[in-house]
This record gives structure tokens, C-alpha cells and sequence, in this order.
């Protein structure tokens, strides 16, 4: 594997000391995924990774950052000893960002954000080394992470970039400092920490911040907040993507496995087939689209190559699951997280499968505030027309059951380990079932028990 860091540039990067002569191939803060070349680094959080850093070494880590003596350690163990662990992996990301050569691309927004990251990594992977996080590594220690992470060579870096809460997102993008950004959209996402659609407008607006002096700004051209997201660019260049704006689709065909879109990116008139269902998915290849023109990079190599991207495990990953029936049912799995939006978008991509019946496995939505209740109401109408049958789980689910048919109501149960008994028990040859919730229903726990009924 390709050396990432050695003894000098790690003590060059994070002014700390490491006595022993080791060669870096991964960065990892989880002991249970270290191995051999890998840094590990002692984050603290609800555990103290230093408890965990004997393990790391003995799993094949060749190194360990520590900024206190971690127990269960023999004398002269590989530690990189730092002042604070989380201020050495983020110098560690700035000293992997200013080293290299990549172009770079700066990703956030309310929805969208991992999908559109990954669509850029499938799209650009053809035209040199592409770079970019693993699952959703868009924090305060993901973001570093990736680019302690970025080999040497690479030519693209795509950095995604996520918040919670105001402030969140300026310190990663000048972190990052992206040749260009893409916000995908704004919508309600996190509004019971942000308070307004306007806040969050302008905390994902802050990903600009971190452009580089000719860095595009590439913005969601439908947005009612588009000029408020111009004017907070500043100086920099804007393009735009979906209806109306410089990026857009003029034709879409959706079917239960892709959709043949007909694009126009800036004048250039492109035909391609997009490996994966649903109208929300073809709106983020046409803003992935943008961001490769912005980039320099080639469009219509880009276009082609998205025909063979799938969706991820968590965010419209389909397969197929055992029914007691002796048969079999299609699994749409939307478990990892849930917002208004998204969950409207797999209400509608649940409508495309073809199923003798279509099956709502819906776990609350979290981060709403003071929303909370008529975001959940207002999804009843987008379930009624989407589902045959609905299983709910969470308090505030109950608000989007009162108003759909009792005929389509299943059951509602506190808590996603609770809905599995009668989901399972409900489920029949030629069904299509949509499992999707926030992260913390863990609506995971429900795709779990689905699937491995499928391997009894």
C-alpha cells in the first residue's frame, strides 16, 4: 500500500513527537477497524479512544496520536504524542490538504449530500484518481479525516460537508477550501436546531466560504432562497442546476431501475442512462453534472459513467428478502436517515416498484422542533398515494397516521425493535417494502431482521 505519512511528516504536520520510524497507510479513530499501516488516532467522544489504543496496535497499527499515556501499553510503543488528538487529526487534514495537487469539490445541503458525493466519485473515477470519504464522513473529525486520508496522486478530492447546528460548516470548508461547491438543496433538515429555512440557507451558505479565489459556486436553481445564496457567494462565480437553470434535465423516463434522462449542461445536450431509480436521484446526477463542468472535467465521459451507479446500503439500496409465503419481496432500503424531503422522495420511489402491494415500514423524523408535528401530519397525503399497507414507529409517526385510511394502516409500535414481529409477519410474496426513518429510529434494526430472514 502507498505510504500516506512517515515519522517526519507526521511530527512536520501536527508539531508533535513520535520517536519510532513508521510508514503510514490509513488513518482510522475506531480500534475495531485499525490494521496493519494504520494511524490511530484517540478521539474523545462518548468513549476516550485512548482506552482503546492497545487494541489498535494489536490489530497491526503502526502507529497511535495520544495526547495522555494510554494504559495496557508496553514500553516503546509507536505513539505519536500530540497536545490534543482532535487539533492533531485536523492538522493533520490541513497538512494533507495543502500538500496535494487535486482539484477539489466542496459538497453539502439539506438532502442529497452523500448521494451527490458519490454520484462525483462514480462520475470522475473514469478520468483520474478520485478521492472521497467513506459513508458520511462530513464532521468536525470526518472532514480531516478525509484528507489525512488522500493519497498523494489523487486528482479529484470530494469533501462532503454536513452541520446540526449554526457554525458548524465554515471552519470544514476552509478546512477543505474547494475549488468548487454544490449546495443541493434546502429544505427543513435540522430546522428544530436552525429555527428557519432562512438559517439554514445561510449556515449551508457558509460552504463558499472556504472557495478558493476562482472557485464556481454551484447552486439549486429552484430554491426560493437562490438569490439569497448569490448575494452570500461574494465574489464568487455561480452556476446553477435544475429547472430553469444552467444544468437541468429536459426529459426524464423514471422506471423501477433507472432513469433515461436528457440533460442540458450549459448548452451541451447530453442522452444518458442513470443506474438508479427515482426523480430525486436523476436531480442529484444533474447537479453532480455541474459540478464536473465547473470543474473542468469532461461532461459527457462523466454522463456516461453513471449509468453504473447504485445506490448505497441505507439510501435506496434495493434487494431482494424471504417472505413466510415461501416467496419473495423487493427491499428499499432508506434506513439511514430521515428528513420531510427525502421521505417524500422514497414515498415516491416506492410508487415506481413494481409489487402486488407496496409496503411504508416509517420511523419518526428527529430534528424538527417546533415543526415537528406538521411535517409528520403533512406526509400523510404522500403515504396514502404511495403505499397499500403502512407500519409506523415514534410518537410523532401517530400524527401521520391520523391522516391516511385505517384500510392502509398495518401497525404502530413505539419503537423500530418493536415493528418487526408484525412486519415480518405481514409480508408476502411479490411485495416491495420502504423501511426509512431518522438515524435515531434505528429503522437499521428493521432492514436487519428483513434480510436476514431472507438467508434462513
Amino acid at each position: 500500500m502507498t505510504t500516506l505519512w512517515d515519522s517526519a511528516a507526521l511530527r512536520s504536520s501536527t508539531g508533535g513527537r513520535i520517536d519510532a520510524e513508521v510508514a503510514i497507510t490509513g488513518v482510522s479513530i475506531d480500534s475495531r477497524s485499525a490494521g496493519p499501516g494504520d494511524l490511530f488516532i484517540a478521539l474523545r467522544d462518548a468513549r476516550d479512544g485512548h482506552d482503546f489504543v492497545a487494541d489498535a496496535l494489536a490489530r497491526g497499527a503502526a502507529s497511535a496520536m495520544v495526547d495522555r499515556d494510554p494504559p495496557g501499553l508496553a514500553a516503546g510503543a509507536p505513539l505519536l504524542r500530540v497536545g490534543d488528538t482532535l487539533a492533531g487529526l485536523t492538522a493533520l487534514g490541513a497538512a494533507g490538504r495543502q500538500r496535494s495537487g487535486a482539484r477539489f469539490v466542496g459538497v453539502t445541503g439539506s438532502v442529497g449530500k452523500t448521494t451527490t458525493k458519490e454520484m462525483l466519485r462514480t462520475a470522475l473515477s473514469a478520468q483520474g484518481p478520485t478521492h472521497a470519504a467513506v459513508a458520511s464522513y462530513n464532521n468536525h473529525w470526518g472532514v480531516p479525516m478525509t484528507l489525512a486520508r488522500m493519497p498523494q496522486g489523487s486528482a479529484f478530492g470530494i469533501i462532503e460537508i454536513g452541520m446540526n447546528h449554526p457554525g458548524e460548516i465554515a471552519p470544514l470548508a476552509r478546512l477543505a477550501r474547494p475549488h468548487v461547491t454544490v449546495i443541493t438543496a434546502i429544505e427543513a433538515a435540522h430546522i428544530g436546531h436552525m429555527g428557519s429555512l432562512e438559517a439554514i440557507a445561510r449556515e449551508k451558505a457558509c460552504i463558499m466560504q472556504g472557495l478558493l479565489p476562482d472557485g464556481i459556486a454551484v447552486l439549486p436553481a429552484e430554491s426560493p432562497f437562490l438569490p439569497l445564496l448569490r448575494d452570500l457567494a461574494g465574489g464568487a462565480a455561480v452556476t446553477t442546476f435544475g429547472e430553469g437553470g444552467d444544468a437541468r434535465a429536459t426529459a426524464m423516463e423514471p422506471d423501477a431501475e433507472g432513469t433515461t434522462i436528457t440533460a442540458d449542461v450549459a448548452g451541451q445536450v447530453l442522452h444518458f442512462r442513470l443506474g438508479t431509480p427515482g426523480l430525486h436521484m436523476a436531480r442529484n446526477a444533474v447537479a453532480a453534472l455541474a459540478v464536473v463542468r465547473a470543474l473542468g472535467a469532461d461532461v459527457a465521459a462523466a454522463a456516461e459513467s453513471l449509468s453504473g451507479f447504485r445506490a448505497l446500503a441505507g439510501r435506496g439500496d434495493r434487494q431482494r428478502i424471504a417472505t413466510p409465503d415461501g416467496g419473495s419481496a423487493t427491499l428499499l432500503d432508506e434506513a439511514y436517515n430521515g428528513q420531510p424531503p427525502s421521505m417524500r422522495a422514497a414515498l415516491a420511489l416506492l410508487k415506481l416498484l413494481p409489487a402486488r402491494r407496496r409496503i411504508a415500514v416509517l420511523g419518526q423524523m428527529g430534528e424538527l422542533g417546533g415543526f415537528a408535528e406538521a411535517e409528520h401530519a403533512a406526509l400523510a397525503p404522500h403515504i396514502a398515494e404511495s403505499a397499500d399497507l403502512v407500519f409506523a414507529c415514534g410518537p410523532l409517526m401517530r400524527h401521520a397516521l391520523a391522516g391516511i385510511p385505517a384500510a392502509l394502516q398495518g401497525a404502530w409500535a413505539p419503537t423500530s425493535r418493536e415493528l418487526v414481529a408484525p412486519v415480518l409477519a405481514a409480508l408476502r410474496d411479490g411485495d416491495a417494502v420502504l423501511v426509512k426513518g431518522s438515524l435515531a429510529t434505528g429503522m437499521k434494526t428493521v432492514v436487519q431482521a428483513l434480510t436476514e430472514s431472507a438467508s434462513r
